[in-house]
């Protein structure tokens, strides 16, 4: 959903910030794995200690700059297989970190219904959304476009960082439970309307 709107926007911001970068001799690479190693970090040091407000503070700044590999490599005209490989299996690096982080939280500073809801959310928004993108991939290696989905991994990440936000505004851990529940709800849909539009595209 807000993946596919905000792409032109993206485009629109990012292109300046690729520019500086392909004069400073960066490659899309790089900013790929150092995309990677900040979020990691942020999630893992910020998140368990409950921090959540500045996570969700770093992690946003990190998702608007997601793309920034991407507008890179097409400035430099340097797209290549492995680029495209690469950055999707460090995204599910950066996602296991987010909501594992999330599920620890869950773990060491809830109690009682929130603390059980809140584990069982971050563990099933760690699988399903590990799911979609797979889906996606096992789709195309039987020539099938898998591509659309109720929640791609922005909207994943936008979800719980509101929820996030909310809760450092207000101290309700609810609202971060409530977002793992959404994720993983919607990272389900996403799921099932991946393998329906496959079943159904592989028996035509």
């Amino acid at each position: 959903m807000l993946g596919e709107h905000g792409r032109g926007v993206a485009k629109a911001v990012l292109t300046p910030v690729a520019q500086v970068a392909k004069k400073l001799g960066l490659t899309p690479n790089m900013l790929t794995v150092g995309g990677t190693m900040v979020t990691v970090v942020a999630a893992f040091a910020l998140i368990p200690t409950d921090h959540l407000g500045w996570a969700a503070l770093a992690l946003s700044i990190i998702l608007a700059a997601d793309s920034l590999d991407g507008t890179l490599a097409r400035l430099t005209g340097k797209t290549s297989q492995f680029g495209a490989f690469l950055d999707s299996t460090l995204d599910r690096i950066a996602d296991g970190a987010v909501f594992g982080s999330l599920t620890a939280w869950a773990a060491l500073h809830l109690q009682g219904g929130a603390q059980v809801v809140g584990i069982f959310a971050g563990i099933a928004a760690s699988v399903f959304a590990a799911t979609v993108p797979y889906a996606r991939a096992r789709a195309q290696n039987i020539g099938v476009d898998a591509a659309k989905g109720i929640a791609e991994r922005t909207d994943r990440l936008v979800i719980v960082g509101i929820g996030a936000i909310l809760y450092a505004f207000t101290g309700h851990a609810w609202m971060v439970v409530a977002g793992l529940v959404i994720v993983a709800l919607l990272s389900l849909i996403t799921v099932i309307q991946r393998i329906l539009v496959t079943w159904t595209n592989a028996n035509e």
